[in-house]
């Protein structure tokens, strides 16, 4: 295809491989508040098995010197050899509560309820139980940690609406920063 093309070409996401732009608007986001990346414990929680969002992210996160760790049930994490081969510093706690410990940021993922209907899950309140991000669970982290999301948010499964709009809930910021991002891309390639 290069041959016959000579434009740029930004991937806006693509299937549950990449989604580099929201990646990077996340990563923007976090350094906004926190003044960096490096040695910050990063959780990120859902079904990152297919999350485009998830492989992006961690792939950034990495590389700027993040420690992440990803915590899901195992229907939602895929073979833990994977992770593993490609990501070895990449921590894996199927066990929400343990992998909050000492996080500095939760990003939860969105739970696509088209894709629970194969029997992934025992149920999307079994879910939310094990997995979800719940003002409970918030007090038992630092008032500093930030709270994320790529949104569209299921409310009440994923993340309870009381945690998406906290003060540590950056989720707002990230839609802001997502358009400043974007457009900054488009800028770059276009110039």
């Amino acid at each position: 295809m290069t041959q016959h093309f000579r434009g740029s070409v930004i991937n806006g996401g693509d299937g549950c491989h990449a989604h580099p732009s929201q990646a990077l608007l996340d990563l923007y986001t976090i350094r906004e508040r926190r003044g960096r990346i490096e040695g910050l414990k990063v959780v990120i929680v859902g079904d990152v098995l297919h999350s485009r969002v998830a492989r992006s992210n961690i792939w950034g996160l990495t590389k700027m010197g993040a420690q992440v760790v990803l915590c899901a049930p195992p229907t939602l994490l895929g073979p833990t050899h994977y992770w593993r081969a490609t990501w070895p510093d990449v921590v894996i706690e199927p066990r929400l509560d343990a992998a909050l410990h000492e996080a500095d940021v939760v990003m939860a993922l969105r739970l696509q309820k088209e894709r629970m209907q194969g029997g992934l899950l025992p149920s999307l309140r079994e879910y939310s139980r094990c997995y979800g991000l719940t003002g409970e669970r918030l007090q038992g982290l630092s008032d500093d940690v930030l709270v994320m999301h790529p949104g569209p948010m299921n409310e009440g499964v994923e993340i309870d609406p009381e945690v998406a709009r906290s003060v540590q809930s950056v989720i707002e910021e990230q839609v802001t920063n997502g358009v400043a991002v974007r457009m900054a891309l488009l800028y770059r390639l276009a110039g």
